[in-house]
């Protein structure tokens, strides 16, 4: 009898760090940290949620973007975003085309939203 215990509690245990390493693979902070170091471009956002603001790594670069809800012809859409880095030493090699692409990729999830970048990346832009 105290062997199948052992065995249900094995197994039990087993299964809870399978459990435990698949979710800690398929977090998303994780593979955004990861391809914050591979220098990589990750999209992380919560697209039911719009008081949570969403990240974006690109070029080893950590962007966070706040969404603002506005409303749209037919409904409430996302039509505002701000977006700003909290290390803009960082930013030493971005060009206009850079920026470019992470607005078109944010205008993939946010078609009616108008994107403010704030100081220093707008400087970029205004000159």
């Amino acid at each position: 009898m105290i062997i199948l215990v052992l065995r249900l509690l094995i197994f039990i245990a087993m299964v809870l760090l399978i459990y435990t390493a698949y979710k800690y693979v398929m977090n998303p902070k994780r593979k955004l940290e990861l391809a914050q170091e591979k220098k990589q471009f990750y999209y992380y956002d919560d697209v039911d949620n719009v008081k949570k603001n969403f990240l974006i790594t690109y070029k080893g670069v950590l962007f966070e973007g706040e969404k603002y809800l506005g409303t749209t012809e037919d409904s409430f859409e996302v039509v505002s975003i701000a977006i700003w880095t909290k290390h803009p030493n960082k930013l030493k090699g971005f060009d206009r085309q850079d920026l470019y692409f992470l607005e078109k990729e944010i205008l993939i999830h946010y078609p009616h939203a108008k994107i403010e970048w704030k100081n220093p990346i707008d400087q970029l832009l205004l000159t």
